[in-house]
């Protein structure tokens, strides 16, 4: 279940709501069938809640397969870190720690 501060993109809302943040954006690339996704799922949401600093935002790439592409997402989740110009500063692939996460946010928020 998503966080109601979880936006979810399509190809639609994405430019809107990612390269035209004026806030730093984090994007998880992910499916609903991919068990590591499943399992990141609820610290994305928590970050989500947590943070209202950052736009945090979900992407399945089922049905977001040009923008997977487009970003060379080639296994999930992966995820995207925008500074607040919308440009794409980070990536991780896998899962990853709550500590972690919020040390790689904090370093693309203070450049």
């Amino acid at each position: 279940m998503s966080s109601e501060k979880t936006i979810q993109l399509s190809q639609e809302n994405f430019v809107p709501t990612v390269q035209r943040s004026r806030k730093p954006v984090l994007v998880d690339f992910w499916a609903p069938w991919c068990g590591p996704c499943c399992a990141l799922s609820g610290l994305i949401d928590e970050v989500a809640e947590e943070h209202p600093e950052w736009v945090v935002a979900k992407l399945n790439i089922d049905e977001g397969v040009d923008l997977a592409e487009e970003y060379d997402v080639r296994s999930i989740p992966t995820l995207l870190f925008f500074n607040a110009q919308g440009q794409l500063v980070d990536r991780s692939v896998g899962g990853l720690t709550k500590g972690d996460l919020l040390t790689r946010l904090e370093r693309v928020a203070h450049g």
